[in-house]
């Protein structure tokens, strides 16, 4: 296995046949195209994908005992919250999450596959970014911290929902966020992905905007 944090690395979905058959060394799927299979992927979030690569890459650096086992059960629950399993081939050291129904007692059903865009591969072998990843994530929790002081929780909890988009789907600091960036967090992800209290939700535009208010005064911002 392996391991790293959050960032889009080199991913893909399992979407060709050949991808299936290094597993199972025969056709996964036809492959179906249809429009109803375009519109339920993905199933699983691509911030659930970067935990579980990043889960996965903890376990290998663990190698082996409590911690690595535990790294590896944590992905599971993550996985298993979406009707996702986890594997790791090791051949060319990729992660892959499976949807459930194609697995039987812990081992994939590829006549099963009705849609192979449905599955998702990461690469274990690309550049750990980790540590970028947490540095982005240091200068993001200063920026809440500033937030939280000045303006009180409820902008801090909206600008940790800000910091979760722009380092899993951008790797960097929210007072770095373009005006494109801002704009797809208010509209899209926000309204998708976060629960808000009435009082967040109300105020969440003003709290991007605060960002700028308090970044000049955190260090490294």
């Amino acid at each position: 296995m392996a391991e790293e944090h959050g960032g889009d690395s080199d991913r893909s979905r399992a979407g060709s046949e050949s991808s299936a058959t290094a597993e199972s060394g025969t056709n996964a799927a036809d492959g179906n195209d249809s429009e109803g299979a375009d519109e339920r992927t993905p199933d699983v979030p691509e911030e659930v994908v970067s935990e579980a690569e990043r889960l996965t890459r903890l376990a290998d650096e663990a190698a082996k005992g409590a911690a690595a086992e535990a790294y590896r059960e944590r992905r599971e629950e993550l996985v298993t919250d979406h009707d996702y399993t986890a594997r790791v081939r090791e051949e060319d050291d990729t992660l892959i999450l499976y949807p459930d129904e194609w697995v039987d007692d812990g081992t994939v059903q590829f006549d099963r596959i009705e849609d192979t865009d449905r599955a998702v591969e990461v690469s274990l072998s690309g550049p750990d970014q980790s540590a970028e990843w947490e540095a982005v994530e240091a200068r993001n929790e200063a920026i809440i911290e500033a937030v939280e002081e000045a303006y009180g929780p409820a902008h801090a909890a909206n600008v940790r929902a800000f910091a979760d988009f722009m380092g899993n789907h951008y790797l960097k600091s929210v007072a770095d966020a373009t005006a494109d960036e801002r704009e797809e967090f208010l509209t899209e992800y926000y309204p998708r992905n976060v629960w808000p209290s009435a009082e967040q939700e109300s105020i969440v535009a003003e709290s991007v905007d605060v960002v700028a208010d308090v970044a000049d005064d955190v260090p490294g911002t």
